[in-house]
């Protein structure tokens, strides 16, 4: 997700890397890299040079901080790069905000038309924001409005009864109209606060949408129109966006399939293009795939920093709060075993893909296209071909037991061995834990994490290291590494020789 944008942003990292200050020459060449990273991600070429003229007037025109305190009062030395990308943040940020989460109420009830092509995905999408909106202790109903595309309306029964709630579909012979009309009703009769209208796309902007749309929000007075946009559609998922906005009041958008998208260049450029702004993220095909836009946390991701308040709401989804802390308390002691293990990397799956996981961790987003799903399966698998007894003392696992294992999971005896001796190594590192620094700050909020706040998390201690054979590679991350080595060593001759060039 967004790896094209993280490239470009990187090598201007990289290329920045030493210098004492900022000046034309250095920044010039550090947004060389990230110009041609937006521009291949398909962001609009005006987007790109306003963005790349405000960065470059606030990186060398101010005045560098080289020491700053943070939140606890300790002092910390700033580098010229540092600053340079926080301006790239902020500036990331007012691309694409502000943004207000919060859904506009009519009469107290929470209407919603959603908008867009055909094949976007809006009726997955209305389905995912009648679960958010259950979520939030909301009482919602499902309106399947979208009578052209054949089995539009079976698909939203079936994801409405996946999630329990209600969905309202026309007679025979029903217009959009008029079964968006009657849901209004009833939705008034029955005491829904709630409405989410699944309304019928076309393969094209045309009048005759226009026109359906227009009856519809008459006839409904939603309190928020949103637009479906596929990110996968680039630049053009801009340009529909603003064929909409020219003849509907829209009052945001919701990006689909954003996770299958290298490039990200619709999230960038649709609100200083359009003036709508992004509401909703859309980042898999299940109904909880579905995240309301932070603009700083995709800043913050896109310049490979994780995204840390969306990984704890993420946390707090799924996790219980009481049972996490418990369990960290356990874990702090060294007093844990496999099964424990277990149930850490189910809840893990909980949280969505592992790539969109690690992006989320601070430092982590480089791996996050490196970790292996299918490396949970594998070691749920040899965990479950254990004995009740070996999984809560893994030491009793010998050649001849791990033999055992490895066939009932269908792996090899050393995947057995490999994944005992990083277990033993990790309860042993846990249990040692105690004193030093600490996850402190926004991490400690994740449950589970406030025990741990003060037992200083060893340097180096990868959070996928249990995932042997994949997980996060150490390999990659080292290549990656000498590679950038070789290239500022590169650039420094480079240098070298253009001055020397000068002189003569």
């Amino acid at each position: 997700m967004l790896e094209t944008l993280t490239r470009g942003f990187q090598g201007a990292r990289d290329r920045l890397s030493g210098v004492r200050s900022l000046t034309d020459e250095n920044v010039g060449e550090a947004l060389r890299e990230v110009r041609a990273s937006l521009l291949e991600a398909d962001v609009d070429f005006a987007v790109v040079k306003d963005f790349l003229a405000r960065v470059k007037e606030r990186a060398v025109g101010e005045k560098v901080a080289t020491r700053v305190r943070d939140a606890s009062g300790k002092t910390l030395r700033a580098t010229p790069g540092q600053h340079f990308i926080k301006v790239c943040e902020e500036e990331l940020v007012a691309l694409m905000g502000p943004v207000d989460p919060e859904l506009g109420r009519d009469a107290g009830v929470t209407s919603i038309m959603l908008v867009g092509l055909q094949g976007v995905g809006k009726t997955t999408v209305a389905a995912k924001l009648a679960n958010h909106l259950k979520r939030e202790g909301m009482r919602p109903l499902l309106v399947a409005a979208d009578v052209q595309r054949p089995a539009a309306v079976l698909q939203l029964q079936q994801l409405g009864e996946r999630i329990e709630v209600a969905v309202h579909a026309g007679g025979p012979g029903d217009t959009p109209p008029i079964i968006c009309a009657a849901a209004r009703e009833r939705a008034g009769r029955e005491g829904f606060n709630a409405v989410v209208y699944d309304t019928a796309g076309r393969l094209a902007v045309d009048e005759e949408l226009m026109v359906e749309l227009g009856e519809i929000a008459e006839r409904t007075r939603p309190a928020n129109t949103l637009l479906v946009c596929d990110a996968l559609m680039g630049r053009d998922a801009v340009n529909v966006a603003g064929a909409f906005a020219e003849r509907l009041s829209l009052d945001g958008l919701v990006l689909t399939k954003l996770d299958g998208d290298a490039r990200g260049g619709a999230a960038l450029a649709v609100k200083a293009v359009t003036g709508v702004p992004i509401k909703f993220l859309g980042t898999g095909e299940t109904v909880d795939r579905l995240e309301p836009f932070r603009p700083e946390g995709l800043a913050s991701r896109i310049l490979g920093m994780g995204d840390v308040v969306g990984l704890v709401r993420d946390f707090e989804q799924v996790v219980d709060e009481r049972e996490a802390e418990a369990d960290a308390e356990r874990m702090l002691r060294g007093n844990f075993g496999m099964d424990d293990l277990l149930k850490q990397l189910r809840m893990v799956q909980k949280l969505g893909p592992l790539g969109d996981v690690m992006a989320k961790m601070p430092g982590m987003g480089g791996l996050a296209d490196q970790v292996d799903e299918g490396d949970i399966v594998r070691v749920e698998a040899m965990i479950q071909s254990m004995t009740r007894q070996e999984r809560s003392k893994p030491d009793l696992i010998d050649p001849s037991r791990a033999g055992r294992i490895a066939r009932g999971s269908g792996r090899a005896p050393k995947d057995v061995t490999d994944l005992v001796e990083r277990f033993m190594q990790m309860r042993q590192i846990m249990g040692s834990l105690g004193k030093g620094g600490g996850l402190g700050g926004l991490m400690g909020k994740i449950p589970g994490m406030g025990q741990m706040a003060g037992a200083g998390m060893p340097g180096g201690l990868d959070p996928a290291a249990m995932l042997g054979g994949g997980g996060a590679r150490q390999a990659k991350p080292a290549q990656l590494a000498q590679q950038r080595g070789r290239a500022r060593k590169k650039r420094k001759a480079a240098k070298k020789a253009r001055r020397k060039g000068r002189r003569k």
